[in-house]
């Protein structure tokens, strides 16, 4: 699933494109991604004039002269924009297409898994943003009884963290997936913060992570997937002490960690 840094890789390469165009027309074909009544959506959107391209957690905004546009990505969404319009045989799982008054933006999403929603509720109800969260506020939303792992995927703790890069934080910390997220000390989690801070600028510098589907709006892959040092490499030596890194599953998710390294 896209998370932080690859959402805004694609709002940062799409909205140069977006930025004062205006919808000509807007066509969704999916129940799952555009739930509730599309048509209505299309007559909302059409002569609507785009202010802003924003992300908020996982979520790309779309500040309209007139209201919001959101999107999330889900699992394998994709934006990408197209000069002209389609011609002939549509494009396999584009399931919503924005004619502009300059070019089209499609929308891509084979599991159809992402959403695509007018002033949605739930980014309201989304935690602080991890790079601009001070340690102090941090600090204190630690103080819950809960695993460290599962509360770093909580979009109501920090908006925008997924798997990787909690994997990859907790591993720059040297915190193992299941501490107590209430028994860290302030220097672990001073370090946890930073880790953060640290691993999400490096993978947006990096255009993010390209683990399966994930593209930026021109078709472009990241290329931080090289730099992860536990996500995805079970049972491959740890970079630090060639510990055999372990895969576990926290939350019903996989959680990648060096067992040497990373401590309760």
């Amino acid at each position: 699933m896209p998370e932080l840094p690859e959402v805004e890789t694609v709002v940062r390469t799409v909205a140069p494109y977006l930025t004062g165009r205006v919808i000509v027309a807007a066509e969704f074909t999916s129940r799952f991604v555009t739930p509730g009544n599309r048509s209505t959506l299309s007559k909302h959107l059409a002569g609507r004039r785009i202010e802003a391209v924003r992300r908020r957690g996982k979520f790309i905004l779309v500040h309209l002269d007139v209201g919001v546009l959101s999107i999330h990505l889900g699992m394998t969404g994709r934006l990408l924009m197209a000069s002209e319009k389609r011609a002939g045989k549509p494009v396999e799982h584009t399931y919503a297409e924005f004619a502009l008054d300059d070019g089209v933006l499609l929308y891509q999403d084979p599991r159809q898994f992402g959403k695509i929603e007018w002033n949605p509720r739930r980014v309201e109800r989304l935690g602080p943003e991890p790079l601009e969260i001070s340690f102090e506020e941090f600090r204190t939303r630690l103080r819950r009884k809960a695993r460290i792992k599962p509360l770093l995927l909580n979009q109501s703790f920090l908006a925008g963290l997924g798997n990787i890069y909690a994997d990859e934080s907790l591993f720059a910390a040297g915190i193992h997936p299941l501490a107590s997220a209430a028994k860290l000390s302030a220097p672990r989690a001073a370090k946890l913060h930073q880790a953060i801070r640290e691993i999400l600028t490096a993978a947006i510098e990096a255009g993010g992570s390209s683990i399966s589907d994930y593209v930026d709006a021109e078709g472009r892959k990241g290329w931080f997937q090289v730099s992860h040092r536990v996500y995805g490499r079970e049972g491959e030596p740890c970079v630090n002490c060639a510990t055999p890194i372990r895969r576990i599953v926290v939350a019903q998710r996989s959680s990648h960690f060096c067992p040497r390294c990373q401590k309760r």
